[in-house]
């Protein structure tokens, strides 16, 4: 494998990209600007309207499927090196489910389909968010215990019930175990050492080899939708914008540090955003530490000041989104307010986009597919009435018409028999 020469600039680079010569190498204006392209209809807002809060405290976020999408594009159109001017968009449909459990998602919902890059933005903030409380939480507190385990076995009953409720008070925000958290963080601080670059890395597409004097092209690295859309991985791409994928190569091939040995992707932060991924929209409150000394404060003071609150998280994406609302019962939406007449005016067709790319109208590649979701995926969809009463119209038909032939040759066979037949009698 050849060193790139990403990698030989490591020495120059400032500390923190020097860890991972990779990222951002390259930018993505002209995808942004045409993915825009593509929902800002469905989403947009008067010019004179102010944004309008949507109260989403009553959802949680649910990764639904990751979609490639191939459709024409001005810039591609332009660029007279390119050999096509198809670009592959990439696009995330998810859900906001009444309540917190996203299982029975069967009524008042919202389904929308957003960007991959708006999507990954904040689902990676918010879980770099989450794996930073729960590493701090966690060093303030099994640390601690460590050291006054050794240090102070004697310790008063009464002051290790206090320590206990104040760690179950931190425990409200964050969820750890001091079993695991400690190797868990202390390798997620010195994940480069350990022989890693995280997956979030490469949210934007970055050149991972440069050929330089080689035969070869350029590669880059960027996000992509695997497993028939179920999973999201880090791939390879021959393009500056991650349009066009190189199936077949692994970016792990291609992964050095500045002392030329391989890294590996680390893939759990990236794996959160869409295994298993159910988000409540209410923003976490924090622990009030003097809560106890308040007691005798106001109730109605209480209650306004416990208010709940939409997590930034969804409120991103929901904004980025386009929507598909009153279909599926959604009660808190923009269908009341003047503002968003787009939204009203295309959400009909929103929903049926969003519902033609989860009955497999594109294949993995996003492409455009003629046999459907059977063809290319494996979610359950089934073949549906229209088109088992075409496929065997169509058969008989073939079979009616293979039949009709036959007859007609053996007419014509016959027919020439008893014609030679009635020459040969006369000329004797």
């Amino acid at each position: 494998m050849n060193l790139s020469a990403a990698t030989l600039l490591l020495a120059s680079i400032a500390s923190a990209a020097a860890k991972n010569p990779f990222v951002f190498r390259s930018k993505n204006n002209a995808k942004a600007r045409f993915n825009s392209k593509l929902l800002s209809k469905s989403r947009r807002l008067n010019d004179e309207a102010e944004e309008v809060e949507v109260d989403l405290t009553g959802y949680s976020v649910m990764f639904e499927k990751c979609q490639f999408v191939k459709a024409y594009s001005d810039d591609l159109a332009e660029d007279e090196d390119s050999e096509t001017v198809l670009a592959t968009t990439r696009f995330i449909i998810f859900k906001l489910c009444a309540g917190s459990d996203c299982g029975s998602c069967n009524y008042n919902y919202g389904e929308y389909m957003v960007d991959l890059d708006e999507y990954l933005a904040a689902m990676i903030e918010y879980q770099q968010e989450l794996q930073e409380e729960m590493c701090n939480a966690c060093d303030e507190n099994c640390q601690a215990d460590e050291e006054e385990e050794e240090g102070d076995e004697d310790e008063d009953e009464d002051d290790e019930n206090e320590d206990e409720d104040d760690e179950d008070r931190r425990r409200k925000l964050v969820d750890y175990d001091c079993d695991t958290c400690v190797n868990e963080c202390d390798f997620y601080e010195n994940m480069n050492d350990n022989g890693y670059y995280d997956a979030a890395d490469f949210l934007e597409c970055a050149m991972i080899y440069d050929p330089e004097d080689d035969d070869g092209a350029a590669l880059y690295a960027g996000p992509m939708c695997a497993s028939n859309g179920e999973k999201i991985k880090i791939g390879v791409f021959s393009d500056e914008y991650c349009y066009n994928v190189e199936y077949g190569k692994s970016v792990t091939d291609y992964l050095v540090d500045g002392d030329g040995l391989t890294m590996q992707i680390y893939e759990t932060t990236l794996q959160a955003t869409y295994d298993s991924v159910c988000i409540s929209c209410v923003q976490p409150e924090e622990e009030d530490e003097n809560a106890n000394d308040d007691a005798n404060e106001d109730e109605d003071e209480d209650e306004e000041e416990q208010a709940a609150e939409v997590l930034e998280l969804c409120e991103q994406i929901y904004q980025e989104s386009a929507k598909c609302e009153n279909a599926h019962g959604f009660s808190s939406g923009y269908e009341n307010n003047a503002d968003y007449y787009n939204q009203a005016e295309n959400e009909d067709t929103v929903c049926d986009f969003i519902d033609s790319i989860k009955a497999g109208s594109y294949d993995s590649e996003g492409e455009i597919s003629l046999y459907g979701a059977n063809s290319s995926f494996s979610n359950g969809v089934k073949t549906t009435g229209g088109q088992k009463f075409f496929l065997v119209f169509f058969i008989l038909g073939t079979v009616g018409l293979g039949g009709y032939a036959m007859m007609l040759h053996s007419k014509l066979t016959k027919g020439g028999k008893a014609g030679l037949s009635s020459q040969g009698g006369a000329m004797a």
